[in-house]
């Protein structure tokens, strides 16, 4: 018997990281010795601290019922330390903070709680797909907010057309940004809580890469931390990339009181809370981010360097960041993105992500992620040199 799928499903495009997977499969099962710089999973192991406190709190029977889909006190007191400390933000722990499976599910879930079949969300091309995912999932329509790199990669709020945004009712940003490593300053997040606040939007800016920078001088920024962000919008944040946690699937949404407040309500009905355990090691993480995001960020600025320098010496052109596990290049003269993606797979068992994977302004750009051991990336940018 066949069933036939929702039409929500039939909608969506092939998943890119399961396209890409797949290839890298197809390819091993032959023999073949692929090196994927397509994934932005850190190789780094998490922290032995955190993985004690977890199976200290494993053992104990304490943990074994189910926890509260609004999240352990421990973990939401700790992310507010954290917030304070980090961004100068305040936070008050049970109101303005709740815990998510990790802030993919945040992004996808605060759809269902805002967006009514037909409602307009805001998102930024190209973009993080879940922004877009989610908003169809909802019965929602996309308006694309095109980021150029003439730009810095930041979306022209004042080039949204005016009845567009009096629509709207949730915006998606991303800064320090995937895929294009782009960063902006206060001053932006308060242009853009300035424009939530005429137009009665929903801002939810995804900030899973701000602990990943290289310049302390550039050092990354809150939302929450612009004039009057917590009347407009939400801040999702991740343990995955900093703390090297991708598979625990841990993380936080915080900011506006009622916006959190409803997040919950949806997620009382779909899901029964993070494991307790996972939160007190979240507490051990986060209790200690400026010591365990310091080694991450030693190692991926070398790594950053190898790249770059060849891309220098063979006159490649990328954008030129100090944040983010990311490096966005241009495509070589001739290729498409997809295209120079399929060629250096095909020549070079090398995978990176074609720019266009990330929506129409992507095109002629790919993706490297730096999340692979320094040797495997030596071996991978040998490769890309060897073809090119």
């Amino acid at each position: 018997m066949i069933f036939e799928e929702a039409h929500r499903l039939k909608a969506l495009p092939p998943y890119l990281f399961a396209e890409i997977d797949r290839i890298i499969k197809e390819k091993k099962s032959k023999g073949t010795d692929v090196i994927s710089l397509g994934i932005g999973d850190p190789d780094i192991p998490t922290a032995n601290e955190i993985i004690d406190e977890l199976c200290m709190y494993a053992k104990d029977s304490i943990t074994h019922r189910y926890p509260s889909s609004y999240g352990l006190t421990m973990f939401k007191e700790a992310a507010a330390n954290y917030y304070k400390d980090r961004f100068n933000v305040e936070l008050d722990p049970e109101t303005e903070i709740i815990t998510l499976w990790g802030s993919k599910e945040g992004i996808s879930n605060i759809a269902y709680a805002f967006i009514d079949p037909g409602d307009i969300a805001l998102v930024p091309d190209p973009g993080y797909l879940v922004y877009n995912i989610g908003t169809m999932f909802a019965g929602g329509k996309s308006y694309i907010m095109p980021c150029i790199e003439e730009n810095g990669f930041l979306p022209d709020l004042d080039n949204i057309d005016k009845n567009i945004a009096q629509k709207a009712k949730i915006m998606h940003i991303n800064y320090p940004n995937n895929p294009t490593s782009a960063t902006c300053g206060l001053d932006f997040f308060n242009k853009v809580s300035d424009f939530a606040l005429q137009n009665s939007i929903l801002v939810c800016h995804d900030n899973a890469y701000c602990d990943v920078y290289f310049d302390e001088n550039e050092k990354p920024s809150s939302f929450l931390a612009a004039r009057g962000a917590r009347d407009v919008g939400i801040e999702f944040n991740s343990l995955s990339k900093t703390f090297n946690m991708t598979g625990w699937r841990i993380g936080f949404a915080a900011g506006n009181r009622q916006v959190i407040a409803s997040l919950g309500k949806y997620k009382t009905n779909v899901d029964s809370g993070v494991f307790d355990a996972v939160q007190f090691a979240g507490v051990e993480a986060l209790n200690n981010y400026k010591r365990l995001s310091g080694i991450n960020i030693e190692i991926y600025r070398k790594r950053k360097q190898m790249v770059t320098a060849l891309f220098d010496k063979l006159g490649f052109k990328y954008y030129k960041s100090n944040s983010t596990i990311y490096i966005w290049a241009n495509v070589p003269e001739g290729y498409t993105s997809k295209s120079f993606a399929e060629h250096l797979l095909d020549k070079a068992n090398v995978v990176v992500t074609p720019g266009s994977a990330f929506g129409t302004y992507g095109e002629g750009y790919y993706r490297i992620s730096i999340t692979l051991p320094d040797a495997r990336l030596e071996e991978a940018l040998e490769r890309i040199q060897k073809i090119l």
